[in-house]
């Protein structure tokens, strides 16, 4: 650690090869975890009703291998290298030319910068431990709600138990601080579910997405949820009304807004506390 800790270009470099490795696992999590859930709400289902649940073959994480959507080719590990494969196979599965689609590498490429940049400011040591494995979740998150408009528990609840550990020796913030973090994150909106719920009679977000900035206050403390939460509705709102605007989006299909709580958590996490000087500077 001594070693890492005086050269921190090497450090950072690693982290970085590490973070290609760990993003390509979150393709798998990202496409397999929804599908496995609903796997799981079937047989309960089933359950429930009094009926056989349905035999389905093994499928998790780490099985069956995996394989190209349109042919069934099984990935060889030379295909499987983050980034590297993607570009030599030209974006294309080896067997049958079907288009690989581009967001494999990039959430290979964001993660692994990401955990780059990470170690770059905090240097060996817990704090940057914690703070890779946050940004790793919320990566995770954010494009499992963009493609199902969930936010799995499996993920989001263990993120906020995280926190709270890590707070509990203070890494980040004190564990008063990340205590009214975790409570003050789930409750400010959820107010404002039952606000819009009650004057309109829509649900305006889900509960996932109270978890998740729980989750962001167990690990950032109270005073960065404000910054979170203006960071992500100001950019929510844009997104939403350009979509709107020039996309064409039904207004009636909801657009999550994990992604947006997601990125408002990495931007906290990194400048949560200039933002928030240069903000309370402003009065």
């Amino acid at each position: 650690m001594m070693y890492l800790a005086a050269e921190p270009a090497l450090f950072t470099g690693l982290v970085f090869l590490l973070g290609l490795a760990v993003g390509s696992f979150l393709n798998v999590v990202v496409h397999r975890l929804p599908r496995m859930m609903e796997a799981e709400w079937r047989a309960q289902c089933a359950e429930l009703r009094g009926e056989a649940a349905e035999t389905l073959p093994s499928y998790s994480l780490s099985t069956p291998r995996s394989s190209c959507p349109s042919c069934g080719h099984r990935i060889a590990a030379l295909e499987n290298i983050p980034v590297l494969s993607w570009l030599w196979l030209r974006g294309r599965c080896s067997a049958c030319g079907e288009r690989i689609s581009a967001r494999y590498p990039l959430v290979e490429m964001l993660t692994a910068l990401l955990s780059a940049a990470v170690a770059w400011k905090f240097g060996p040591g817990p704090m940057s431990v914690g703070a890779i494995l946050f940004v790793w979740a919320l990566i995770a998150l954010a494009f499992i709600d963009l493609d199902t408009t969930l936010l799995p528990d499996d993920i989001t609840l263990p993120l906020l138990w995280g926190g709270l550990l890590f707070n509990l020796f203070g890494v980040f913030t004190g564990l008063q601080s990340a205590v009214i973090g975790a409570m003050a994150g789930y409750l400010s909106l959820w107010s404002v579910y039952w606000l819009f719920k009650l004057l309109t009679g829509k649900e305006g977000m889900g509960y996932g997405d109270f978890k998740l900035l729980a989750a962001i206050g167990a690990w950032l403390g109270w005073e960065m949820l404000p910054v979170t939460i203006l960071l992500s509705s100001v950019v929510g709102a844009v997104v939403g009304i350009a979509m709107v605007i020039f996309v064409k989006h039904d207004r009636r299909i909801p657009i999550p807004f994990g992604p947006y709580l997601a990125g408002g958590g990495v931007v906290a996490l990194f400048y949560g506390t200039p933002l928030m000087q240069a903000y309370l500077g402003g009065f």
